[in-house]
């Protein structure tokens, strides 16, 4: 399953196409998903303008106008691919989007991503803007099945046209993501929204928000974060990879996040730094690629390439002055990667 980082990804790359745009059309090419699809859902959005694009956890969260939002996720290989029309200043398939988080990206101009944005606790994008300007990694979304309009796939299961010519399309080979829609009015409420967590990027998670949550409890620290009730979005890789940083033993019990006052320990600090760094960088790559996973144009996410722990079973740790071996464990039916020696 996508996390965090893919999320938020596939969302910066959706957000300059979607955002502001009017839907002109909406093709349903079956009747559900993991789940049907809404009742009268072309009906409900084609004609109507897109307000906001945003994430909140894992799921990707669409402002409809007319007061309704539509709740996306993305399952096991769901996937958006963009096509551009051609035109003077929207050559097909190429987007550069800025993923600077400390100031604009070289050669790009494109403004930097503010990520603690007051009372959402989602990053913040600056002013879209179209280019013709090539990239690499980081900081383009480049062909885009060649970026040529109207070209259908195997697996296309839903088509978005907007007015200025662009065409979003949701792939999905295992149908096990979902669209879903409530009135933008009770989306807080909804059962899929209601009991999630602070986002982990937001100011909203501090090591006094850990230690609330953390006191008294003995579940291991692996389980406690991966538990959206405590921090929306964190997922198994970015888990191990989060406790290594912070020099914390998943098997180590959550109740350590928490001195017997109820203020945090420096255990907590530790931990809260390590998930937004680890998370930041990963943004910053887009993502990671594990299997199915893509970018909104296809391309690959590249933290993968910078694992610490994660995948890196038998291997030496990360760490230069340390002698450990990555060891895997399983917790809750999930593999679970640390080093023995640097995490206690």
């Amino acid at each position: 399953m996508p996390e965090l980082p893919e999320v938020e990804t596939v969302r910066r790359g959706l957000q300059p196409v979607l955002e502001g745009r009017r839907i002109v059309e909406l093709e349903q090419r079956r009747p559900d998903l993991r789940f049907p699809f809404p009742e009268n859902f072309a009906e409900r959005i084609a004609g109507r303008r897109i307000e906001t694009v945003n994430r909140r956890s894992k799921y990707l969260v669409v402002g409809i106008e007319g007061g309704e939002t539509l709740i996306m996720h993305l399952g096991m290989s769901g996937r958006f691919t963009i096509a551009l029309p051609e035109g003077p200043a929207t050559t097909p398939g190429v987007f550069v989007h800025d993923t600077g988080l400390n100031g604009a990206q070289p050669n790009t101009g494109l403004p930097s991503v503010g990520m603690n944005e007051p009372n959402t606790g989602l990053p913040s994008v600056g002013k879209n803007r179209w280019s013709n300007t090539t990239s690499h990694v980081n900081t383009s979304l480049r062909g885009v099945e060649q970026g040529s309009v109207g070209q259908q796939q195997k697996h296309d299961h839903v088509v978005f046209r907007t007015d200025e010519g662009a065409t979003v399309t949701y792939n999905d080979p295992r149908r096990f993501g979902f669209m879903v829609m409530t009135a933008t009015a009770d989306l807080q409420h909804h059962p899929l929204i209601a009991g999630l967590g602070p986002e982990p990027l937001g100011n909203a998670l501090h090591a006094g928000h850990l230690a609330a949550r953390a006191a008294g409890r003995t579940v291991d620290l692996k389980a406690f974060l991966m538990d959206q009730r405590n921090v929306a979005g964190l997922g198994n890789i970015y888990v191990c990879e989060a406790l290594y940083r912070a020099g914390l033993s998943p098997q180590r019990s959550a109740s350590s996040l928490a001195r017997r006052s109820g203020n945090p320990t420096e255990r907590a600090e530790r931990l809260v730094n390590a998930i937004r760094s680890v998370l930041i960088e990963a943004i910053a790559a887009g993502g990671s690629s594990l299997r199915d996973y893509r970018q909104a144009d296809g391309a690959l996410g590249y933290f993968q390439h910078s694992f610490s722990v994660y995948g890196r079973e038998g291997e030496p740790c990360a760490t230069p002055a340390c002698r450990g071996t990555v060891r895997r464990i399983v917790q809750a039916g999930r593999s679970t990667f640390y080093c023995p020696a640097c995490q206690r």
